[in-house]
């Protein structure tokens, strides 16, 4: 049965302004970094998309290695436009990303100019697409001069391959810099996605102020904690969870030793809040992230149509009241599990 989207996708329009651009994102925009791989029901996927954009989600995240295996969420993505949502190309943000590992050797992985047009090319291919949207530098890479990585992604918006650019776990002084290079390139750097959480604050500390400061938007992965601040974990670890998987960013999204006691103690904490409020704890950490108009949107990642449905619920209920937020600030304590802190400071 051909899909026709719902005509009523866009009421209630709540897009949100990616920094000083002429850009506009959904509040809450998908992610495919897990779930959309090769190992999942692609029909699964295919509804989730499907009932995404439906709801008014316009923008769809990907990478070079989302998957598993690597390349495969963006086939299956491609094979989605294809069936689907081709026709619909013009509304939509579709991104992609090189950094982290994507094949062997010293060319299928970091910032080099080599590697970041030939994943460039490569994830185009694997989507069916003459452009992306938007495309980011996944992460820093300390190794490699920032001039040539951002020389990498203003060559890509000049052959038309993407329309703009955006850097992914960037300190706020790296930004900075590379904000200045590209903006000595004439290509404006578009978007910033760091990890944020009620769990992980670290943008808090000059990132945020920085991307004010540039104009730049930013648009926060992980708002969930890799699903700490879901009901998932507040009775212990369930069989078969995701959380017994030790891998680090470029595999699994979670490591067990997230789900100490203390963590737990905070986590249960805000569970009670969002149920005061009326909320999951999974919607009112969304809309927690949502708080500030410095983001521009929370990125999300959903297993099926319902865990979609109830994140984006979330948006029935964005306002917190003091007491709610000085409520919240007890327990938004950083859980030592920003994964991404080691590409960041040039630790690994």
């Amino acid at each position: 049965m051909t899909y026709i989207a719902a005509s009523n996708r866009y009421d209630g329009n709540q897009f949100r302004r990616c920094g000083r651009s002429g850009i506009v994102l959904p509040p809450i925009s998908l992610g495919l970094w897990q779930n959309f791989g090769g190992v999942d029901s692609f029909e699964t996927g295919r509804a989730v998309l499907r009932r995404a954009f439906d709801r008014g989600v316009t923008h769809f995240d990907l990478a070079n290695n989302y998957g598993p295996p690597y390349g495969s969420a963006e086939e299956n993505f491609g094979l989605v436009l294809k069936k689907d949502l081709r026709p619909y190309r013009n509304e939509l943000i579709i991104s992609s990303k090189a950094g982290w590992d994507m094949w062997p050797g010293p060319y299928g992985i970091g910032g080099s100019r080599k590697y970041v047009l030939a994943s460039l090319d490569e994830s185009l291919k694997r989507m069916g697409l003459e452009y992306v949207d938007i495309f980011y530098s996944h992460r820093p890479s300390l190794d490699v001069p920032l001039e040539e990585t951002m020389g990498a992604l203003a060559h890509a918006v000049r052959q038309g391959k993407a329309l703009y650019v955006g850097i992914s776990s960037y300190s706020p002084e790296r930004t900075r810099e590379a904000a200045a290079i590209l903006r000595s390139e004439g290509v404006p750097l578009l978007i910033h996605q760091p990890s944020y959480s009620m769990l992980n604050r670290w943008i808090e500390n000059g990132l945020l102020a920085t991307l004010d400061e540039l104009g730049v938007g930013c648009i926060a992965f992980s708002p969930l904690a890799q699903g700490l601040l879901t009901g998932k974990y507040l009775n212990g670890i369930p069989e078969n969870s995701r959380a017994q998987v030790s891998q680090g960013p470029g595999g699994g999204s979670f490591l067990g030793n997230f789900l100490n006691e203390d963590n737990l103690k905070h986590v249960r904490a805000l569970n009670e809040i969002a149920n005061g409020r009326g909320q999951t704890l999974a919607q009112m950490a969304i809309a927690w992230v949502l708080r500030d108009q410095r983001v521009t949107s929370a990125l999300i990642g959903a297993r099926n149509v319902e865990q979609l449905d109830d994140s984006l619920d979330a948006l029935k209920k964005l306002d917190f009241s003091e007491a709610e937020l000085k409520e919240i600030d007890a327990h938004a304590k950083d859980g030592d599990i920003d994964l991404w802190k080691g590409a960041r400071e040039g630790t690994e």
